[in-house]
């Protein structure tokens, strides 16, 4: 019957979860040091693309901040997406 309980895997004790851990903890963490210091056209790249994110999220907070002042003083005259 464990078989059907259990999803036919056996289960791990506690020695052998913190055991996978580590070792996915190892993994995890030999990736992303590998490579200390970003290059100067990875520095560049991810430059242009955090300005370009700031870019868009100002011009989404002003939308949003004037969409919500409308509604707060058009009376339901409708306006957002769907024209309603």
């Amino acid at each position: 019957m464990s078989f059907l309980f259990g999803g036919g895997r056996p289960q791990l004790t506690s020695a052998q979860k913190i055991e996978a851990a580590e070792t996915e903890l190892e993994l995890v963490s030999d990736m992303f040091n590998r490579e200390g210091d970003l290059n100067k056209a990875e520095s560049v790249c991810i430059d242009r693309c955090v300005a370009k994110f700031f870019e868009v999220n100002m011009k989404v907070s002003e939308k949003m901040q004037s969409e919500a002042a409308g509604k707060q003083g058009g009376g339901g005259m409708g306006g957002g997406m769907f024209g309603m």
